[in-house]
């Protein structure tokens, strides 16, 4: 039986000790957890305690509770986003800043397109868009993958009267090759902002994710305008906070 010594709450101490396990690999991802009344008696500690260390767990993002198997160990892989606040699309318009992070921490990538279609934008975007009103947008809602596993969600929205319509986004293409595609039309994107947030993960968005509801996620709200400050574009991307790491980049103006 393992000891547990006072003063640090006991069910804390559970959490340490599994959390440790975890990273030392006796708990591989894929793997599940001793059941709850295995924990209990192991500790000598009532279930409710032993709950209490698995929600921290799971607050956490190390499992995943199934129903079935218990407690899961999740896969916690980190991934750099790294944005260049100097990177130009125009000289490189098919290019995918999701493939290259991927590519650079050795892991290959896919995405899924899921929507590509005209609709109401929800009212967040519509006025971060500055929509007029019953203006629709082009909405292109990805799902992203790394070796097969859900690590990312994407949600690009175009003003109608930006896109001209849907045919624009055919054949499909990544986020610069549209901001090209915009530019022939008068729109070219010439600044572009970042809104973070980080928060709970919303139902679907965990579904998808392979994480709890309510585990932090990245809220990532990139805005692209053009040179008369008008926003064309806006793209809310979602990441499992513990699965990615932030990094921007930019080269200082030197003047004489």
């Amino acid at each position: 039986m393992s000891s547990l010594e006072p003063p640090k709450a006991r069910y804390k101490q559970v959490a340490e000790l599994l959390r440790d396990a975890i990273k030392r690999g006796e708990y591989p991802a894929g793997s599940t957890l001793p059941s709850q009344p295995e924990l209990a008696r192991e500790y000598n500690l009532n279930q409710s305690s032993i709950s209490r260390a698995m929600a921290m767990l799971q607050a956490e993002g190390l499992i995943r509770t199934e129903h079935g198997k218990g407690s899961v160990v999740l896969e916690v892989p980190t991934v750099k986003r790294v944005r260049r606040i100097d990177k130009d699309y125009r000289s490189a318009p098919s290019r995918s800043s999701f493939a290259e992070e991927l590519a650079k921490a050795g892991r290959a990538s896919r995405t899924e397109l899921l929507v590509c279609d005209a609709v109401d934008a929800p009212a967040d975007i519509a006025e971060v868009l500055k929509l007029d009103e019953g203006e629709q947008t082009l909405l292109r809602k990805r799902h992203m993958y790394a070796e097969d596993k859900p690590v990312q969600i994407a949600a690009s929205y175009i003003p109608m009267s930006v896109a001209g319509s849907v045919d624009i986004a055919m054949p499909d293409t990544g986020p610069s090759g549209m901001y090209a595609r915009i530019a022939e039309r008068g729109f070219g994107p010439v600044r572009f902002t970042e809104d973070i947030e980080v928060r709970g993960a919303k139902e679907a968005e965990a579904d998808f994710l392979n994480i709890t509801p309510g585990q932090p996620v990245f809220a990532i709200l990139r805005t692209a305008f053009d040179k008369g400050n008008r926003p064309v574009e806006t793209c809310l991307n979602v990441l499992a906070a513990l699965q990615w790491k932030l990094t921007y980049a930019w080269e200082q103006d030197v003047r004489p």
